[in-house]
């Protein structure tokens, strides 16, 4: 008797699920994580090159819309910490359920977390829209970068359902092992925002509405790209309304596993904003200068990040599937490989800081400001696999308190204290100093958890 359609799909999902399980747990760990952190690290360095598209070409208007980008860019931490959160907090869970063999779990776990984050969009989208010009001022704007910190943050207010859950969608399909499909969506949209800032800004005389309106319409289509990966059959894990669970528990535990990214980017968010009420006191030159440095070096960030994330996946299906000398070894390596990148990219930005920080604003008071400001948070960088890949491998396998505790350090625990009394200490330099303080004191914190759990991994060795 022949198969119905829905036995030989459900027969198709497990053979799929058998042989990613293969790739997971048995190639040898540098190809797999360079396999994976190669997509990832290039959707990263699009989805920075594209902010950094938004300053250069905001940056031609005036100092003032220069800060705006500064301003919004809180406004782009909020959604992306509760993307993130949703998307690494099913991700994690789907798979160590992919690992143990579970495909209708991972089905539960993605639908729950797309449709959720698809209503938190829209009820941050109405709630910011309806206090637009008060919400950019609690973000840090002066008066004179008000209206075009409006003009900049209400596209992308609309589209914030859209942003939020291409976040969960990324992150889903990373977890799966399907970085390649992940960098189609992400690459196209930032490919589309670079080619859109300048028309829409000079072309169509937008000025900063332009820019907001460009990512607001590149990060729709990215949405569409992602969205076609599951609707074709592409991945493991499937979007069904009907698979949203009920479950308080389910929902704890993506909150739970998801709360790492939540508090690394909320607080990012919330720092940012403290950033920039600190630097207004000193003009809109010093809020623009910061912001300059902030985005450099997301940029700079964003290729250990895509590292870290190559590593995630591997992580969380090895220590699922109960391999843990694997585990130990893709940490080991991952930490290795972006400290070579970071050496490599602190050095461009140290011998070319002057430039570089002209090429976004070319204005004296802006440099002064921004020029030692990218000095000091070069040295820090080198600091950053350990605390991305201690953090990043936590989560990754479950160990959410200890993962959002680390991530909270850098942006919460250290940075948030820092910029609160720093300033009052030392003025302009007490800024500049903040971020590569909090970056020295969150390594000091990271490293005695890392070690011990490493040395935990070698005791345990594989089970197979």
């Amino acid at each position: 008797m022949p198969s119905s359609p829905r036995t030989a799909s459900d027969a198709a999902g497990l053979e799929r699920s058998r042989l990613q399980f293969e790739k997971m747990t048995q190639t040898p760990v540098p190809k797999l994580i360079l396999g994976l952190a190669a997509p990832t690290i290039l959707s990263m360095l699009i989805t920075s090159i594209y902010n950094l598209a938004d300053t250069f070409f905001v940056g031609r208007l005036s100092t003032s819309a220069s800060g705006a980008v500064g301003v919004v860019s809180s406004l782009m931490a909020i959604i992306q910490a509760l993307g993130f959160m949703l998307g690494h907090g099913a991700g994690g869970i789907i798979s160590r359920s992919l690992g143990s063999q579970d495909t209708h779990a991972a089905t539960k776990f993605a639908s729950t977390s797309f449709f959720t984050a698809l209503t938190f969009g829209a009820v941050l989208a109405v709630l910011g829209l309806a206090a637009l010009p008060d919400f950019m001022m609690l973000l840090g704007s002066t008066d004179t970068i008000l209206p075009h910190a409006c003009a900049y943050a209400r596209p992308i207010l609309i589209a914030a359902p859209l942003m939020m859950s291409s976040l969960v969608m990324n992150n889903i399909l990373r977890y799966e092992g399907k970085a390649s499909f992940a960098m189609i969506g992400l690459v196209t949209g930032g490919v589309l925002n670079i080619v859109l800032d300048p028309v829409f800004i000079f072309g169509l005389g937008m000025g900063t509405g332009g820019a907001g309106t460009a990512t607001a319409l590149s990060q729709s289509i990215s949405f569409c790209i992602l969205l076609s990966m599951f609707l074709r059959g592409k991945t493991v894990s499937r979007f069904r309304i009907t698979q949203i669970t009920r479950s308080a528990r389910d929902f704890g535990q993506i909150f739970f596993n998801g709360a790492p990214s939540f508090g690394r980017q909320g607080l990012n968010s919330i720092g940012s904003m403290l950033l920039n009420v600190a630097a207004r006191s000193y003009g809109d030159a010093a809020v623009a200068g910061m912001s300059i440095v902030s985005r450099i070096f997301q940029f700079v960030l964003s290729v250990a990040i895509g590292v870290g994330q190559g590593l995630q996946p591997v992580a969380a299906f090895n220590y699922g599937a109960r391999r843990f000398a694997r585990v130990r070894k893709a940490a080991i390596f991952t930490i290795s490989t972006a400290f070579v990148f970071m050496a490599v990219l602190n050095a461009l930005c140290w011998f070319n800081a002057e430039p570089l920080i002209r090429l976004f604003r070319d204005d004296p008071e802006v440099t002064a400001v921004a020029l030692p400001a990218l000095r000091y948070q070069c040295v820090a960088m080198f600091l950053q696999p350990v605390i991305i890949v201690t953090n990043m491998m936590f989560q990754s396998i479950g160990k959410s308190g200890r993962a959002t505790f680390l991530a909270c350090c850098r942006q919460g625990v250290c940075f948030i204290p820092l910029i609160l009394t720093l300033p009052r200490i030392w003025g302009l330099s007490g800024i500049e100093l903040c971020q590569p303080i909090a970056d020295g004191l969150t390594f000091c914190i990271s490293v005695p958890f890392l070690l011990p759990f490493l040395k935990e991994l070698k005791e345990q060795g594989d089970e197979e």
